[in-house]
């Protein structure tokens, strides 16, 4: 992570290895037998990604007080400690997810911030600074604190986590922004621009401002094999971890024709899927697509074998991994999906006629 030249943000994960554990053992890279589990490992520690979204977040935040105050506080704040931690616990442990802990938060902190330097430099004003609410430090402020709560609601649940995150940053945002703002009138209408990109990240609704659009953006550059920090488990190996797999680097810079331009490099193909399903509708469906190119490509040196071979038997994909594993995925048929939508919002039952 770090910039170059025009880059104002670049993830990069250096490559590791798939190993099998059991308990505390560890085997060579062999399938995993029944009861063990196959970990990717990578050689950039969590510390690492850590520190170095937090030099490229206090280097961004340098002539902004404000934002800066507010990030101080709240890197260092229990509970924020605590909510990043358990929401890690339940999306990594209890479900099989990947990353949404103090990395993602700092990584899509750092992200968000490089998106917002890139707008402002284009001569775009976000909503705070458009409405006459505030200045850019408030827009700062804003993203910072709106990226790095935007997932703590997954300590409750999953389902419905936009909300229950906005219930659990009410606190800490009033606790970091009342001393940093006296008046009262302006302190409630910045917090509300970050409770509405809380609420909106995940476009269940879809943000309606800039700075919403922003932090779901942010959210979405997330996707490189790094994020893979957690167990592959050959029992639930789908088109999610493998795809995950194939990101090795995501860089935001000066677009050519837009303010921002998102480049993303492959060691294969199949990380396309991460582009299409997280990424590109984060920018589609926010007001981020005015201003956002998007790039993809696979490195130059080709792709690196993931899949030896795919194949459709019944109403499952057959998967062969390199490692002479093998796994079956059910088909997302999507007209089957539209059809039980229908039924079930017309209240029918399977039985009806």
């Amino acid at each position: 992570m770090g910039a170059g030249g025009d880059q104002k943000f670049r993830l990069s994960v250096e490559g590791g290895k798939v190993s099998d554990v059991a308990g505390s053992d560890t085997a060579a890279q062999a399938p995993a037998p029944a009861g063990k589990t196959r970990v990717v490992e990578f050689t950039t520690p969590r510390a690492k990604l850590i520190e170095e979204a937090n030099q490229a977040i206090r280097a961004d935040l340098r002539e902004f007080p404000r934002a800066l105050a507010a990030y101080e506080a709240l890197r260092g704040d229990p509970e924020a400690l605590a909510h990043w931690d358990m929401a890690n616990y339940i999306t990594m442990r209890k479900l099989g997810y990947n990353d949404h802990g103090r990395v993602h938060a700092f990584i899509t902190g750092a992200a968000g911030l490089a998106i917002t330097e890139l707008l402002l430099e284009g001569g775009v004003r976000p909503d705070i600074m458009e409405s006459g609410i505030g200045e850019a430090d408030d827009v700062f402020l804003t993203v910072i604190l709106g990226t790095m709560l935007h997932d703590i609601g997954n300590q409750i649940h999953r389902v419905g986590h936009e909300a229950h995150g906005v219930a659990l940053a009410l606190p800490i945002l009033d606790r970091i922004m009342t001393p940093l703002y006296p008046d009262p009138f302006k302190r409630m209408k910045v917090r509300s621009f970050i409770l509405g990109a809380i609420n909106c990240h995940d476009l269940s609704p879809a943000p309606l401002t800039m700075e919403g659009g922003i932090v779901a953006v942010a959210d979405g550059t997330d996707i490189t094999k790094g994020r893979g920090r957690k167990a592959f488990s050959m029992g639930s190996v789908d088109i999610h971890s493998i795809s995950a797999l194939a990101v090795d680097q995501v860089v935001i810079e000066r677009g050519r024709d837009k303010p921002v331009l998102i480049s993303v490099t492959m060691n294969n193909s199949g990380g396309i899927f991460q582009v299409e399903e997280i990424l590109a509708p984060k920018v589609i469906r926010t007001p981020m697509r005015r201003f956002v190119e998007l790039r993809a490509t696979t490195r130059p040196e080709g792709d690196e074998q993931i899949l030896s071979r795919v194949r459709l038997e019944g109403d499952h994909f057959v998967m062969d991994l390199e490692g002479g594993g093998q796994v079956a995925v059910e088909v997302m048929d999507s007209q089957k999906q539209v059809q039980q939508a229908v039924t079930d919002t017309l209240g029918l039952g399977t039985d009806s006629r």
